[in-house]
């Protein structure tokens, strides 16, 4: 029989052109599509991240404390210096670090007067001032963030300063309460927050060094703890209004005046910290319930001030969240920085009102892969604003790994960095017979030239190298950089002793061959004593007792012996090293400082012979006991000095004696790196500007748009699966049409 040749119908093409139109079709809308739509993986709906909001992240537990004369730690001021406002700053992108003011009118020039009450000159010798009076004026029209401790009623009575228990009990959070209020800020704010540094109740960490300078303070605190003891509790408010202390009053509502015991120009940094950040009494009046304290409703976690933002939302161990306090003045960006600002971008806001970014949020994340994971899907702005460190592990991450790198480069990650003012030092005990001050003439030299050697072979590059991943700059004194007196063609920036500049100009550090030449001198050729061949031995104390240091104290090893010593490690806990400290029962030892504020007698006092931790008798900040009669006059004459051409020259003069010294090795400044996405601008880091967040800008486009592009489900294997199992079920179906075909032509012809 003749075969027949099989066509496909019309009805056939069709079928068959429209599920290639359709596979095409879902094919594309699935390569396509993710990019408009929500990413599967937000954490938060899309149109918050629209919006001009920040998002952070914070580890560990919520702040301790938001009380502006209690908090004393990095993690807690985003909150306090964004929500309160000391009368002084720092200027955002100058470096050296600049005093601006904030909530004053201008920078105060203090008067001096003696014992007698006559006025002195402005440069008057510190020793012939008995009193430094601060006469600051506030700006007009500063006014509170809407609270309910500010909330009237028509009779102008408070509403909510006697709140009754079964009322409080429902509080959780003071902006439950249906009423807010405000008022303008006055000199009495700072008055009344001056008084709670004085409060036992409060336990300031300040009190004990401002009974120094603040004359009455600690009377003041005597007669407060007095009068709590009367009340029988601590708890209960006491208004401060009551109680006079001398030397700082309110001459009217916007004039503060502040009388301090002696020269003490450093008192303007203390004045930039929260310590000094006005408190309105009706905020501690209102605070003062029980039962709010019981909800855990209080000035430690509810803060009252007039900064650029508000706490709106206070979750502990969970979320806080920040928004633009609705009084907020008009606060322009600063139209001039660093050299180099105006190419990075930094001077483009140049007078345009801040803050720029209206809401703050930070979400609590335990572990910091997940923190991570959403940093790099562009779902927190920076893993950790808070935190300088953060960037290091990313710029360490993309050294060891260049896959790491790439995606760093891909999504324009921003690392910017900075030199900490915080130094890592090796000091010498001046007390020890080997390495210290010496006896005699002849054993000073001795000691001094064992000192110098010892800082030549410690080669601080290398460590920065190894240990720090490149993060850090090696220091050739005790100031670190970006404060006054640090200067790149200075001794703060040249230790001749230890480095020379090469054919090139180079700095580079002195040979090791010099430093044996010096340990020869010094009566210890090879790393023998010369009078009695034995080797020089000498004890490094450690102030950890755990493995992880091994790497660490071997390399430290290697370094002395280069020189031929050997180095005993004396590893202990914090607590015993501590004790060994304050004995000077140490030899060599390894210790950091971070300062309090950015002025070169922060560094230089760790060097001040009446500082000795041991010499001083109650445990001072000069570690190594270091005492050198110069040193110590020329530090007493800057430290009552502003800065100017005097104080640089007596800075550059105290430095070379360091140097010539050697009380330390002086070791390097950290450097700090931020982590932050390419759509946040205006990003400088720093230490000492706390207020920060309010210069920053963000672009929540460019925001969007990459979460979509880096976060875009990959649908097409979805597709790509239904459709081969789709074309499966087709082929079944129609093998199983055929076979019927078939068995019904077979019976067609049976029959």
């Amino acid at each position: 029989m003749k075969e027949t040749a099989h066509f496909l119908s019309p009805m056939q093409w069709r079928r068959y052109l429209f599920g290639a139109v359709a596979f095409l079709a879902t094919i594309a809308a699935a390569f396509w599509l993710p990019h408009f739509v929500d990413p599967m993986n937000a954490p938060r709906p899309m149109a918050q991240y629209a919006q001009n909001t920040l998002f952070s992240s914070f580890g560990g537990r919520s702040p301790k404390t938001l009380d502006p004369q209690v908090s004393y730690s990095s993690d807690e001021t985003l909150y306090t210096y964004n929500i309160y406002e000391p009368l002084y700053g720092y200027h955002y992108l100058k470096r050296p670090y600049t005093i601006v003011p904030r909530t004053a009118q201008s920078v105060a020039v203090p008067t001096y007067w003696d014992k007698q009450g006559h006025r002195l000159a402005d440069d008057a010798p510190g020793k012939e001032v008995a009193v430094s009076v601060y006469r600051i004026t506030l700006k007009s029209g500063i006014l509170f963030a809407p609270h309910p401790a500010f909330a009237r009623d028509a009779a102008g009575n408070y509403l909510y300063h006697a709140l009754s228990d079964d009322v409080a009990r429902t509080i959780k959070s003071p902006l439950d309460l249906p009423e807010r209020g405000t008022r303008e800020l006055t000199a009495q704010d700072y008055v009344y927050g001056i008084k709670r540094i004085a409060d036992p109740a409060n336990v300031s960490p300040i009190l004990g060094m401002m009974r120094e300078h603040l004359p009455g303070l600690a009377d003041l605190s005597e007669r407060i703890a007095r009068a709590r003891a009367k009340r029988g509790t601590s708890n209960s408010w006491l208004d401060l209004r009551a109680f006079v202390l001398e030397g700082v009053r309110a001459l009217d509502e916007h004039t503060l005046e502040i009388r301090l015991q002696g020269k003490y120009p450093q008192f303007d940094n203390w004045l930039s910290m929260a310590f000094f950040a006005p408190v309105p009494w009706e905020a501690e009046k209102f605070y003062a319930n029980a039962r709010l304290r019981e909800n855990n409703v209080s000035l430690a976690t509810w803060p009252v001030g007039t900064g650029p933002y508000m706490l709106v939302k206070s979750r502990q161990n969970r979320e806080h969240v920040l928004k633009r306090n609705p009084n907020y003045r008009f606060d322009p960006y600063p139209c001039e920085g660093e050299s180099g600002d105006a190419a990075k971008g930094l001077l483009a806001d140049c007078g345009k009102p801040m803050p720029f970014i209206d809401t703050i949020v930070m979400q609590l994340e335990k572990e910091a892969v997940p923190t991570t994971s959403k940093f790099l899907q562009g779902y927190y702005d920076s893993p950790q604003i808070t935190r300088l460190d953060v960037g290091q592990s990313y710029l360490v991450a993309a050294g060891d790994d260049p896959r790491k790198a790439k995606l760093y480069r891909d999504k324009k990650l921003q690392f910017p960095t900075a030199v900490e003012a915080n130094i890592w030092y090796l000091g010498f005990n001046w007390l020890d017979p080997v390495l210290g001050a010496g006896k005699t003439p002849e054993q000073a030299e001795r000691n001094r030239k064992l000192r110098q050697a010892i800082s030549i072979a410690v080669d601080w590059e290398e460590q920065i190298a190894i240990f720090e991943k490149g993060q850090g700059q090696s220091a050739h004194g005790p100031l670190a950089p970006g404060l006054f007196g640090w200067r790149d063609d200075g001794p703060s920036a040249m230790n001749s002793v230890v480095y020379r500049r090469d054919e090139k100009g180079r700095t580079v550090r002195r040979s090791i061959e010099q430093a044996r030449q010096l340990m020869r001198e010094a009566g210890y050729p090879d790393g023998r004593d010369a009078r009695t061949g034995k080797p020089l031995v000498l004890n490094f104390d450690w102030q950890s007792a755990g493995p992880g240091s091994k790497a660490f104290l071997e390399w430290f090893s290697k370094q002395f012996a280069k020189l031929g010593i050997e180095l005993e490690i004396r590893a202990t806990d914090y607590n015993r090293f501590q004790e060994k400290m304050m004995k000077g029962s140490a030899q060599i030892f390894y210790w950091g400082w971070l300062a309090d504020y950015p002025d070169a007698e922060n560094f230089l006092f760790l060097l001040y012979g009446p500082n000795g931790k041991v010499t001083s008798g109650g445990g001072g900040e000069n570690a190594a006991n270091y005492a050198n009669p110069e040193f110590d006059r020329l530090f007493e004459e800057m430290r009552d000095l502003p800065d100017g051409p005097r104080k640089a020259e007596l800075i550059d003069r105290m430095i070379r004696i360091a140097q010539v010294d050697a009380p330390w090795s002086f070791g390097y400044f950290p450097s700090s790196a931020a982590a932050l996405h390419q759509w946040v601008g205006n990003a400088k880091p720093t230490q000492m500007v706390r207020n920060n967040v309010q210069y920053m800008r963000l672009d929540p486009q460019l925001r969007v748009s990459m979460i979509r592009a880096w976060n875009a489900p990959v649908l097409w294997p979805l597709v790509l699966v239904v459709w081969v199992l789709a074309a499966l079920v087709w082929l079944v179906r129609r093998h199983l049409a055929g076979r019927a075909a078939r068995n019904a032509l077979g019976r067609d012809r049976e029959e």
